[in-house]
């Protein structure tokens, strides 16, 4: 079953269920995934792994603007902003824990043969491809140029 699917399905129950909150996060992962489709340079439909850049994407939004809303004491977006990143959360691929990260990108590093901070292009290249949706960006980057240091 595609991600679309998944998503009618859970829209479906959440209207069943009455549950507001959970449709509106279920809505606008959709919409972001109907407009990736109707983009013009996509063909109709979309890969999985666009769909996951796509959750990916819209995960980070929904962290930052949490962030930012609790900077600001309005808690009460901040936990509208939370909920639906923790909807988002049930499609995305089970996130690596920074040890696990870090496990990986040291093999990453002896695979491109890096010595220092001036191979950080090389490493991040690598290993944003091998850990795409699975670890977040800053997280990889700031273990890199750790690693890359030491």
């Amino acid at each position: 079953m595609s991600l679309k699917q998944q998503i009618d399905n859970d829209i479906k129950k959440a209207m069943l269920a009455k549950n507001k909150e959970e449709l509106e996060a279920l809505r606008s992962i959709k919409s972001m995934i109907l407009l990736a489709e109707t983009d013009k340079s996509a063909s109709g439909e979309i890969s999985a792994d666009a769909e996951n850049k796509i959750l990916m994407k819209a995960s980070k939004q929904r962290k930052e603007s949490a962030d930012i809303f609790q900077q600001q004491n309005r808690q009460d977006l901040a936990e509208k902003e939370l909920f639906q990143l923790e909807v988002i959360n049930r499609y995305l691929p089970k996130q690596l824990s920074e040890d696990e990260i870090a496990v990986k990108v040291k093999e990453i590093i002896a695979q491109v043969g890096a010595k220092g901070p001036q191979d950080m292009g090389k490493v991040m290249g690598t290993a944003t491809k091998a850990l795409a949706g699975q670890a977040d960006g800053k997280v990889i980057s700031e273990l890199v140029k750790k690693l890359l240091t030491a």
